[in-house]
């Protein structure tokens, strides 16, 4: 199987600090700690022999650092820590009294929050790792991609639908069930599908309610699981125009096309059709998030809608804006949002991203094929 090069650099993240390390299962945390990490100490917590000797005495993680010279110059590794949050008062002192540094990581930050545990008091920066995105994988196959996403294991798979298949009942079960996010997995297991055929759409609480057959606010609090277990993302709405009123809801976006795809049942996406369009903004906006924190980019990604209809995909801070196209070739009656905002804004870039085979320029708008795109994005162009 290919090992795919990650744009997260930890070794320079780890130079001088601790990190959380948060993503979705599979999205390859394990593999590349050990890999980067491969002379450090090492404490997996899906190991039952770790979790159960450490949960019994939580002070011998401690013993067992101070009696290794490595642990003073290399991190040390605690995978999955949000099985054992106990161990992050060890972890406190160790970081505290001797300068330790550690690599802490887990599929979510939510139950180490829930149970109020030690989060370290700002000891320990947070970082992130996603599904492989354009400059990992070199060669994107895009309708690959568009219909199964890129979990590593799943976009190399001979079978990929049925590992999604398996990858979301496993969520379900370990994410959500067992640690007793929800009361009644059922009422979640329909609010799911509801979400996945919302992906890449602004969310309508009471319509998502309708259709799930559970109360709006428990609706809220089901998005903000898929939030909290990284599974899910909010893109927020750009407000402040003054010509045109602005929408104030967000749209919402799971981590992964592959994932919402099965989660709603979506199968064989092909070139020219909505699901197409639908899946490729799903695609840029995942490359667009990645690289804005893969690069420490502070910019925030939002979008546009007005009351009237105008809309633009995606702003990135207040001088970049992009809107995606499926289509093969960007005319100017695809460009109306990005010109209604550019009445409001002095952007800088007004980009338009498809499936067109070489670049262009209409008018102000630079039209970009996507894996062009995606180049000027990783190079620091836009």
């Amino acid at each position: 199987m290919r090992e795919y090069p990650r744009d997260l650099d930890l070794v320079k993240q780890t130079r001088t600090r601790s990190i959380f390390l948060f993503g979705p299962r599979q999205t390859g945390k394990t593999f590349l700690l050990r890999r980067t990490f491969s002379d450090s100490p090492f404490y997996n917590l899906l190991q039952s022999d770790q979790f159960l000797r450490l949960s019994a005495r939580p002070s011998l993680i401690r013993e067992e650092l101070l009696a290794a010279p490595v642990a003073r110059t290399l991190p040390v590794i605690i995978d999955e820590v949000q099985k054992l949050p106990i161990l992050l008062d060890e972890v406190h002192d160790l970081i505290e009294s001797h300068r330790m540094r550690f690599v802490l990581s887990g599929s979510s930050a939510r139950k180490l929050v829930r149970q109020g545990s030690n989060l370290l008091g700002g000891r320990a920066r947070t970082r992130y790792l996603f599904p492989l995105t354009s400059t990992e994988i070199g060669e994107v196959d895009l309708l690959r991609v568009l219909n199964f996403g890129a979990l590593p294991a799943i976009y190399q798979s001979g079978e990929p639908e049925e590992d999604l298949l398996a990858y979301c009942g496993t969520y379900l079960q370990q994410e959500v069930q067992a640690e007793g996010m929800v009361r009644r997995i059922e009422n979640f297991s329909r609010f799911l599908r509801t979400a996945a055929l919302m992906n890449a759409e602004i969310i309508n609480y009471e319509n998502a309610a309708r259709d799930a057959g559970v109360p709006s606010r428990t609706v809220r609090e089901y998005f903000g699981i898929l939030e909290d277990t990284l599974v899910g993302f909010l893109v927020n709405p750009f407000t402040r125009t003054t010509k045109r009123k602005a929408l104030s809801s967000a749209k919402f976006y799971f981590f992964d096309v592959g994932v919402g795809n099965v989660l709603a049942g979506r199968t064989r996406i092909q070139p020219g059709t909505e699901l197409f369009g639908k899946c490729f903004e799903h695609f840029i906006a995942t490359e667009i998030r990645a690289f804005l924190h893969y690069r420490g980019d502070r910019r925030e990604l939002r979008f546009w809608r007005s009351t009237s209809g105008f809309e633009v995909d995606f702003l990135i801070g207040d001088r970049t804006a992009v809107e995606v196209k499926g289509t093969e070739r960007v005319s100017e009656k695809h460009l109306k949002g990005l010109y209604a905002l550019a009445e409001e804004l002095p952007l800088e870039k007004l980009i338009a991203v498809s499936m067109d085979t070489r670049p262009r320029a209409l008018g102000r708008v630079l039209v970009l094929p996507w894996r062009e795109f995606l180049s000027r994005l990783w190079a620091g162009e836009l």
